[in-house]
C-alpha cells in the first residue's frame, strides 16, 4: 500500500507531551487521588499502594503520556511538496505554545483547510495509531473544540481509517509483540538519527523548568523529518538531502 502513496499527498506529524500540572503538589485533592489510581498500572505495579513520595515521582515521570493527566505542548508536522525543478522538499511547521487550547485550534484548522478530504489525504507518523493521533482527538474533546476530519475516527471501522499511516506498524508485517524506535530504525535503515538533543524523558524538565517551547519544538520536527525519512525506505526511495528540507520559522 504504501508504495502506492503520492508522498506529496502525506501530513507528517510528531507531538510532544507533558504533565498537566509542574508535579504532583500542584494537583488538586480530587486528581491526586484519581493518580494515585492510575499509578501502579503505569508502574506496572499493579495492585500496589504507592507511597506519597512515588505518586510524586511517578506522576513527573508518567502523567504525560496520558492525555486525561497530561497535555500537548508541540505539534509538528511535515508537507512534501515538488519545486520548480520537479525536486521532493519537506517544509516543517511547528504548532507549539504554553495554552494548549490554542495550539490545537491552530492545528485543526490547518488541518482542515488544507487536508480535509480523507479520500486523497493522509496522516503519518510512529506509532500514531497507538499515541499520537488518539491522544490529539482526546485532548480536542477536553477542550470542547471542534474535531478535524482526518481525526474524525471514532467508531470507525479499520477500512475507514486507511488514511492513517504508521511507519511502526509498517515495520511490524504482522508481529504484534514489539514496540520499535525510530531511532532504531532510523540506525538500522541509514537515515540520520531523529534526536541529538533531548530526548522523550528530558521535555517535562524543559517546558516546566526551563520554560524552552522553542527547544521543544526543534527536537519534534527532528521526528518528524525521520519519520519522512522512514517511509521514503518504505518506497525504496532516497532520504531527504539537507537542502531538501525547509524549516518554517516560528
Amino acid at each position: 500500500m504504501v508504495d502506492q502513496i503520492d508522498i506529496t499527498k502525506v501530513l507528517f506529524l510528531d507531538i510532544e507531551t507533558v504533565s498537566g500540572a509542574p508535579d504532583y503538589a500542584a494537583l488538586n485533592e480530587n486528581m491526586q487521588h484519581l493518580w494515585s489510581y492510575k499509578a501502579p498500572s503505569a508502574l506496572k505495579r499493579y495492585g500496589e499502594e504507592l507511597t506519597e513520595e512515588e505518586l510524586a515521582a511517578s506522576y513527573t515521570d508518567k502523567a504525560g503520556i496520558f492525555a486525561e493527566f497530561g497535555k500537548i505542548v508541540c505539534i509538528s508536522v511535515g508537507a512534501v511538496y515538488r519545486d520548480r525543478d520537479k525536486r521532493l522538499k519537506i517544509r516543517l511547521k511547528s504548532f507549539a505554545n504554553r495554552d494548549e487550547a490554542t495550539l490545537l485550534r491552530e492545528f485543526s484548522e490547518m488541518i482542515d483547510q488544507y487536508y480535509g478530504d480523507v479520500n486523497r489525504y493522509y496522516i503519518c507518523g510512529h506509532n500514531i495509531k497507538e499515541f499520537d493521533v488518539p491522544y490529539i482527538c482526546r485532548r480536542i474533546v477536553i477542550h470542547q473544540l471542534p474535531m478535524p476530519a482526518l481525526l474524525d475516527i471514532s467508531g470507525k471501522k479499520p477500512w475507514e481509517t486507511k488514511h492513517l499511516v504508521d511507519t511502526m506498524e509498517l515495520w511490524k508485517f504482522g508481529d504484534r509483540k514489539s514496540y520499535v524506535s525510530l531511532k532504531l530504525l532510523a540506525a538500522v535503515l541509514g537515515f540520520p538519527s531523529p534526536k541529538d538533543d533531548i530526548d522523550g524523558s528530558d521535555v517535562g524538565r524543559v517546558f516546566w523548568e526551563e520554560d524552552d517551547v522553542e527547544r521543544i519544538a526543534v527536537y519534534c520536527e527532528k521526528d518528524v523529518l525521520a519519520t519522512a525519512q522512514l517511509f521514503l525506505k518504505y518506497q525504496r526511495k532516497p532520504a531527504f538531502a539537507d537542502d531538501q528540507v525547509v524549516f518554517v520559522e516560528r
